[in-house]
């Protein structure tokens, strides 16, 4: 289990948010999670830090990482034993 700090943002309509969503359920994964829809100051911050207003991002110790699949292998290199 990673000890790094992790934010996930997404949107609820995203399918590829949702792909996300259903390994981290499926391996118990929690994290603090933010969805942008209807919230200027997390989407303001998504496109500040990250560059872009893309989701799913998971922020890794303030590091952005896009893709449901490299978010997925990240998951799988560095957070489930």
């Amino acid at each position: 289990m990673s000890n790094q700090n992790l934010e996930l943002y997404y949107l609820e309509s995203c399918p590829y948010c949702h792909k996300v969503f259903d390994f981290m359920e499926k391996h118990d994964i929690e994290l603090k999670m933010i969805d942008i829809t209807d919230n200027p100051e997390a989407t303001r911050r998504l496109k500040k830090e990250g560059g872009k207003k893309q989701v799913p991002c998971l922020f890794i110790d303030g590091q952005p990482l896009y893709e449901s699949d490299d978010i997925i292998q990240w998951f799988k290199d560095n957070y489930i034993k």
